[in-house]
């Protein structure tokens, strides 16, 4: 389950003026693949955040965006430029497809999987189950909700796949449902770090609310022996050093 796409991008010049208008130039490889026909490479000319003229290694050529980027544009496909653009393909990108590709993409990171439940507010609306799976990449997983050993078709929602900004991603999933006796459900997950599918399976034995409020009455009560245990150690350290008067 490798990444379908992969952008690499290298900025070749940015230039300031003293005015502060800016005009920079980025040149980008765009790969599915080491294979050379797999690869895109586009060079892009812009002024103060304006494109204005570029090359597309998939068109061919370079294409203008704006009155001066089209008469730029004309010049550089009659001229050695382009070829030597045309070049850049095999030149620049092939090198950092192969690099990049074989780096990354070999490489996976198991998910690990967090199974909850939702009481709902008020009414009879059934409960809710929520498959929550986290830090795992690449981004391609399937989650499926199974009930009794039967997949589950209907009453299930899931959220897009969601990067975490360090090239691991997160998904949840949730299953409406009305809990009965005796069945199991369970959150079953498919990646590319998985050399079989990895089954959560949902304890109903003791509501999550009920859960909280047994772990809080636990806190409360060590909190409660802890103070007391102190305060009858200061007491009895205060007892040894005290001086008795005796009374007339």
């Amino acid at each position: 389950m490798a990444s379908s796409f992969l952008s690499f991008s290298l900025l070749f010049i940015t230039v300031y003026t003293a005015d502060g208008f800016m005009n920079s130039r980025v040149g980008r490889c765009q790969f599915n693949s080491t294979e050379l026909k797999d690869i895109r490479y586009i060079d892009s000319y812009i002024y103060n955040r304006l494109e204005y003229l570029r090359f597309d290694s998939s068109v061919g050529r370079f294409v203008g965006f704006t009155e001066l980027g089209v008469e730029n544009a004309e010049k550089l496909n009659k001229g050695s430029e382009l070829t030597r653009m045309k070049a850049q393909r095999e030149a620049v990108c092939l090198p950092y497809a192969g690099l990049w590709f074989n780096y990354f993409l070999t490489k996976s990171v198991k998910p690990y999987v967090v199974l909850h439940s939702v009481t709902p507010s008020a009414g009879n609306h059934p409960s809710m189950l929520v498959c929550s799976v986290y830090s795992f990449y690449p981004k391609q997983i399937i989650v499926k909700w199974v009930r009794d050993g039967q997949e589950v078709t209907s009453d299930v929602t899931s959220t897009d796949k969601m990067a975490d900004a360090d090239w691991h991603y997160q998904i949840h999933s949730h299953l409406e449902y009305t809990p009965k006796s005796g069945e199991k459900i369970s959150c079953k997950v498919e990646h590319a770090s998985l050399s079989e599918p990895l089954y959560t399976d949902w304890d109903p034995s003791l509501p999550e609310s009920e859960r909280n409020k047994i772990a809080i009455g636990a806190s409360g009560l060590i909190l409660g022996l802890i103070l007391s245990l102190a305060g009858f150690i200061y007491y009895k350290r205060k007892s040894r050093g005290r001086i008795l008067v005796p009374s007339n």
